[in-house]
């Protein structure tokens, strides 16, 4: 019987032939990892790039609108002041012209009267004062005005003025309140206190007083 001899050429793998082979093995992977670092490295370097000019754009816009709203801010404040001048002037020309409130007839009408608080020092600002020999009336002048206009002055204005005019300190003092635009909220609150309120009628003004309380 022949038997076929099966040649081959493998030899025994020696300990030097193993490193090699382990070298190569990691050298290979080294060069994956590298290759994936790399890759990965320059894929964080665009993303991040897209960040920061995200970011850039982002503070760009903000900036813009920055400026914007303080641009308004200031229009706004400029339209505000306008609009408390003009309601100021208009409610003094009027009240300069009618001089009767109440019944009563004031000799003096008086526009921005200031007087330091004695206490503090704090100057105060009264925006249209009569005055005759025994009555005294103090209008707080609004664009548009609110209940906190309403609680300034019966629980600021009216205590200090006394206090600030004692020239005056004997005399009945009354409260008003003026402006261009009323609320519902803002008519009540000047009648529960004991407010007039004086509104624009034309080129003059109405005065309701029904509810007037002598302070």
């Amino acid at each position: 019987m022949k038997t076929d001899v099966i040649e081959s050429n493998n030899k025994p793998l020696t300990m030097v032939d193993l490193m090699a082979m382990v070298r190569e093995i990691l050298a290979e992977s080294s060069a994956r990892v590298e290759a994936n670092l790399a890759e990965s490295s320059a894929r964080f370097e665009r993303e991040y790039q897209k960040l920061v000019d995200a970011q850039a754009e982002t503070n760009k816009q903000i900036a813009e609108t920055d400026k914007i709203v303080k641009q308004n801010a200031k229009q706004l404040g400029g339209m505000g002041n306008s609009n408390g001048d003009f309601a100021q002037e208009f409610f003094f020309n009027a009240l300069y012209n009618t001089k009767t409130l109440f019944g009563q007839v004031f000799d003096e009408v008086i526009s921005d009267k200031k007087r330091k608080i004695k206490k503090t020092g704090v100057e105060i600002q009264y925006d249209v004062m009569l005055l005759n020999c025994v009555s005294a009336c103090i209008v707080e002048v609004k664009y548009k005005a609110d209940t906190d206009d309403v609680k300034k002055l019966f629980t600021k204005i009216e205590k200090l003025f006394r206090e600030n005019f004692p020239e005056h300190a004997d005399k009945k003092l009354y409260l008003a309140m003026a402006s261009m635009s009323f609320s519902t909220q803002v008519i009540k609150a000047c009648k529960e206190n004991g407010i007039a309120i004086i509104r624009p009628l034309g080129d003059t003004i109405e005065i309701y007083d029904d509810h007037l309380k002598v302070f």
